[in-house]
């Protein structure tokens, strides 16, 4: 299968004056192949934001590297943004713009053809139920409507990635279950998604193949059942806090 993602022992360190050196990434390598969800879970602090981070350009590794659709991200990060979209619980919109507004921005951003981005911004709208208030400003919208905005506005280029970190976190059932759908429907689409959360039910929902990580190192990848079989637990949660029992602090 084409390989997407290849994380190779990717480093970041960052110099505190009263903590010293911190290690938030520490040699953090695995794969992600076309038409896979890739989990990542850890605990608060782990080193699942920083390593997706370093994954989308946004940090510039310490030491490794990784490749994005074939491009590096050290050489090469241009060519890897316009492969990916991005989503954070965090994603900041532009509160004077419409999300209409906001799509064709990206869109144009990113070089979407012009002859095809209307239709596009058009079938975002239906697809994430947005028609009430595409033409409201998003100083005016909810959390779930902002973040249905934000949703449509990393994927509004049909990029290859899709890097998703922590993206239902303050959101409702109903706006979460429709991001998690849509996440779905990417794989059948043949995309490679990296998803990271702490909620355990949406890993075992989605993923294809789980990452474990803490205090910035892999300690696990496998399917859910080579987790299960690794570990001797069933369930997700279990699973999870037996792989930290054993790497004591």
């Amino acid at each position: 299968m084409s390989v997407m993602i290849a994380a190779d022992r990717l480093v970041k360190r960052y110099h505190d004056k009263r903590r010293g050196e911190i290690i938030a990434a520490n040699q953090v390598s695995f794969e992600c192949v076309k038409g896979e969800i890739f989990g990542l879970l850890g605990p608060n602090g782990a080193g699942k934001t920083t390593t997706l981070r370093l994954l989308s350009t946004i940090l510039k590794p310490s030491g490794g590297t990784a490749t994005l659709n074939g491009y590096d991200v050290i050489r090469e990060p241009e060519r890897v943004r316009a492969s990916i979209g991005y989503l954070s619980g965090e994603t900041g919109l532009y509160d004077r713009l419409t999300p209409r507004e906001i799509l064709r921005y990206f869109g144009q951003l990113n070089r979407f053809p012009d002859d095809r981005l209307h239709s596009r911004i058009d079938e975002l709208v239906r697809l994430f139920d947005m028609e009430e208030f595409s033409d409201v400003r998003c100083e005016k919208l909810s959390t779930g409507m902002k973040q249905k905005v934000s949703i449509a506005r990393a994927v509004v280029h049909d990029p290859p990635i899709l890097i998703f970190d922590e993206p239902t976190s303050g959101l409702d059932i109903i706006v979460a279950d429709t991001l998690l759908t849509f996440i779905e429907e990417c794989r059948s689409a043949g995309k490679c998604v990296v998803f990271s959360t702490h909620i355990m039910s949406e890993a075992e929902r989605l993923c294809d193949r789980i990452g474990i990580i803490d205090r910035g190192e892999i300690l696990a990848v496998d399917t859910l059942d080579g987790l299960r079989e690794k570990t001797g637990e069933r369930f997700l949660e279990k699973i999870f806090r037996s792989l930290m029992r054993g790497n004591p602090a």
